[in-house]
């Protein structure tokens, strides 16, 4: 992955680094992003290949049974509010990029003709939906220099400046502003 910056979503200096060097971990991030703190989200992945003893890839953890990804994610403090489920996710997310993205996760990204592709790439990946899938177009855009034609129409409203996802996220100071606006596009009922 060609990485611009350090993305800084853990407030762990190894976890955030780990995820600008792994594609993967970053796809694991994303799919983990619900119901549990961005932090602990994205420093899930790291976790994850520390408690397999592993390097963490697609054909690594698809390989696994998947009862021993369960365990990863319930060995306490379990790496999600629902280990079980997510656990099952990751392993589905790493069974599809070993099936159709020859076990590269960055193919996703790096194969897609145009940012329409991209667009359809990312929401094939079990576990992500359209606003998972824009998000992620937003963030290889504004934070990895992954700009294929198109990407701003295909991203929505995450293209604009502003804080609206994780896509925005640089530092402390704008996670704190993502958080307040989804406070408040979650109390405005959008």
């Amino acid at each position: 992955m060609a990485t611009i910056t350090t993305l800084c979503f853990t407030g762990d200096d190894r976890a955030n680094q780990f995820l600008s060097t792994n594609p993967l971990a970053l796809l694991i991030g994303m799919l983990l992003d619900h119901q549990v703190s961005v932090e602990r989200a994205y420093a899930a992945p790291y976790e994850l290949a520390r408690r397999l003893y592993a390097e963490l890839t697609p054909a690594a953890v698809a390989a696994q049974p998947v009862t021993e990804i369960e365990s990863c994610f319930r060995q306490p403090p379990a790496l999600h509010r629902y280990p079980g489920m997510m656990a099952r996710r990751v392993h589905a997310l790493c069974v599809h990029l070993t099936r159709y993205h020859r076990g590269v996760a960055a193919d996703v990204w790096e194969h897609a003709d145009d940012a329409r592709q991209l667009f359809r790439n990312a929401r094939a990946l079990p576990g992500f939906n359209d606003h998972t899938a824009r998000i992620l177009v937003a963030l290889l855009a504004k934070q990895l220099g992954v700009r294929p034609a198109g990407w701003e129409r295909v991203a929505g409203p995450y293209a604009l400046p502003g804080h609206r996802s994780i896509a925005d996220v640089t530092d402390r100071d704008s996670l704190v502003k993502v958080r307040a606006y989804t406070r408040q596009h979650t109390r405005l009922g959008a």
